[in-house]
């Protein structure tokens, strides 16, 4: 690469070879400093200092340099700052399957096996126990004509989502239980199988804040015999997620809403944004971590494996219409600040402070701001 030199530098060019070199900078990110190699230009085992590039300078400063260089173009745009972090791909949710009824085990799903809402989760004195989806309280006690609360509240709301009734006819977010709840109630019983009562006896239900879900572990064991109080199985929702153990030291560097990119197994990406930041902090046994929580965009894209590694790209500051050039191209000045070679149409080169902003680590990119430096200049950067 050539560059400018002042006369001093000259004399010191003649007295000797110097062994200073030039350096790339490190990139600034949000809530944390992030190192990139620096890369130095070297000349035949001769450096090249600029100690005054701005100043004034003779017409024939120009020195040859046997460094190999190419160019490249400055160019305007978007950039990010990005975040690589391993993660794990699962589904979101972790529940405790709670059973209410007294007796033997009938009948169990299979770990993986999907269960909806208003289906037979499992069995007990052959009789079925319904997955109704409810987020407000569990179940803890029968509901009949007359009750009042938030049970009833979340029954009422399960049953118009099931279609036993309109939400003209059962308000869902009435916590009376009256003749629709009843009526409504009876059709659900029939559908399933049970005695139509239009009660729901302690144990018929179990509620779960998931419309459906899918099953992780069993506890129970067929023939066995089961108390209420008892934990018969584990499951989650059927929502892919992506969970990343973050450095609690980088919490700062992740927000909700902030747009990622997941590499699967196989290769394939598939974007997806956060949508958990975790406040308590995990010490483990060589660092402190907080959980982040990642919904892909596109659920299917991501196939059915579950605990699957994958590699998480979380884009946490975006800049727009700025000018950038590629990291390379940047030259660490001796007295300070860094700067780029410009090369002009008629072939002079020319050095042009600038002051770097944003780093964009996936494009090779970073932001820069200089008085004389405009879209589509051609500048010096190493060869490859």
């Amino acid at each position: 690469m050539s560059a400018s030199q002042t006369l001093e530098e000259e004399e010191a060019a003649a007295a000797g070879p110097s062994e200073d070199k030039v350096a790339r900078p490190r990139p600034r990110r949000r809530g944390r400093t992030v190192a990139i190699t620096l890369a130095v230009l070297v000349a035949a085992g001769v450096g090249v200092v600029i100690a005054d590039p701005f100043g004034a300078r003779p017409k024939d400063t120009t020195i040859a340099s046997s460094v190999p260089t190419g160019l490249a173009k400055v160019t305007k745009g978007t950039l990010s700052a990005r975040t690589l972090e391993n993660g794990t791909l699962g589904y979101a949710g972790d529940y405790q399957v709670v059973n209410k009824a007294s007796g033997t085990v009938t009948k169990l799903p299979g770990v993986g096996q999907v269960i909806k809402q208003g289906k037979v989760l499992y069995r007990v004195d052959g009789k079925p126990v319904i997955l109704l989806h409810g987020a407000y309280v569990p179940v803890y006690r029968a509901l009949s004509w007359g009750t009042e609360g938030a049970d009833v509240k979340q029954l009422n709301a399960a049953l118009v989502a099931l279609g036993y009734a309109t939400k003209d006819e059962l308000d869902p977010d009435s916590d009376y239980f009256g003749r629709q709840t009843y009526n409504a109630l009876v059709e659900l019983q029939d559908d399933v199988g049970l005695e139509e009562t239009g009660d729901l006896p302690l144990g018929q239900a179990v509620f779960l804040p998931a419309k459906e879900i899918r099953v992780t572990k069993v506890t129970a064991v067929p023939g066995g015999t089961v108390a209420g109080g008892a934990s018969v199985m584990q499951a989650s929702s059927t929502d892919r997620e992506v969970t990343v153990e973050l450095s609690a030291s980088q919490q700062a560097d992740v927000a909700v809403g902030d747009k990622v990119t997941i590499t699967l197994p196989t290769d394939k990406t598939t974007e997806g944004v956060v949508s958990v930041v975790g406040k308590v902090a995990t010490k483990g046994t060589s660092s402190t971590t907080i959980d982040v929580r990642i919904r892909p965009l596109k659920p299917k894209e991501t196939g059915q494996l579950d605990q699957a590694p994958v590699q998480v790209s979380i884009v946490t500051e975006t800049v727009k219409d700025v000018l950038s050039v590629p990291v390379n191209s940047l030259l660490a000045l001796a007295g300070g600040g860094y700067a780029v070679e410009v090369v002009e149409d008629a072939g002079d080169h020319r050095l042009v402070a600038v002051k770097p902003g944003l780093f964009d680590d996936a494009a090779g990119k970073v932001e820069v701001t200089g008085t004389g430096l405009t879209v589509n200049q051609s500048i010096v950067v190493p060869s490859s």
